[in-house]
């Protein structure tokens, strides 16, 4: 069994920054690609970035220039880096994993991020 933690949401006002973390925890296992995605409220779920195992990232048209994700596979954290924040970035943000070797593939309870106009 794996676990997500999410951190580093908040209330920010529009242009500002945040920083968001996920570690995942448990025993025996191995990250492979790492995800953050957002709920706004009334919308699906999106996907926001990815950074797979050896670095490769994508991210959705909106946040490209923005965001900046990044991983740390010694302590299986992931960051999203946010800057120029607008208030159509505001979504609970949820991190997402895959499990190297398997089909198992875990989420976070989600950090909330709020844009102030």
């Amino acid at each position: 069994q794996v676990q997500l933690v999410e951190s580093g949401g908040g209330l920010v006002q529009a242009g500002g920054s945040l920083r968001l973390s996920c570690t995942a925890s448990g025993s025996s296992f191995s990250v492979n690609a790492m995800r953050w995605y957002r709920q706004a409220p009334g919308k699906q779920r999106e996907l926001v970035a990815s950074i797979e195992l050896r670095g490769k990232t994508a991210y959705r048209d909106s946040v490209q220039g923005r965001f900046t994700i990044s991983r740390d596979n010694a302590k299986n954290t992931v960051y999203l880096k946010m800057n120029s924040l607008r208030p159509e970035d505001t979504g609970v943000y949820v991190c997402n994993v895959d499990l190297r070797g398997t089909y198992l593939n875990y989420w976070g309870q989600g950090t909330q991020v709020t844009v102030s106009s």
